[in-house]
This record gives structure tokens, sequence and C-alpha cells, in this order.
């Protein structure tokens, strides 16, 4: 099992902001996909993946990530300080 941790407009656009899903995907981006097959509102959060960052357990990583052990995923869009 992997908490997924959905913040802003992802959030927003799924309706959630955590869930715990079952999945047997190697990488993020194998994760994403399961996501996008589930229902419309996960297929436009997730459609466009430059608009969007990840951290796997607490470490900005990219969306080809291996997901052997994760424990959390977390889905937000890139900050910006200021």
């Amino acid at each position: 099992m992997i908490d997924v941790l959905y913040f802003a407009w992802v959030r927003e656009r799924i309706g959630l902001p955590k869930e715990r899903i079952d999945s047997s995907a190697a990488t993020v981006a194998d994760l994403v996909t399961e996501l996008r097959a589930r229902e419309e509102r996960y297929d436009l959060a997730f459609s466009d993946l430059s608009a969007l960052r990840v951290a796997v357990d607490q470490e900005l990583a990219d969306f080809d990530a291996p997901l052997a052990g994760v424990r959390e995923i977390a889905f937000f869009p890139p900050m910006t300080g200021g």
C-alpha cells in the first residue's frame, strides 16, 4: 500500500487530499497511468506532467523513479519563491 498525497490544484481536481492505493506500478509514471485510467478527474489532473512535480518518501523525484519499498508519493505543482 502506498499513501498518495495531492496538493494545490491537483487536490482540487481529484477532490481528495490523500488516499491509500494498492498498486503494482514499478515507477511513478506507471502509477500515474493507473490513476489516469480510474476516472476522468484523475485523467484531467495528470494530463500535463510537465505542470507537476513529485516527491517519493518526501524527496523530490522524477516520474521514472522506482516504487519498490516506497511508502508515500506526493503530487504538487511547481513552487515559486518570492
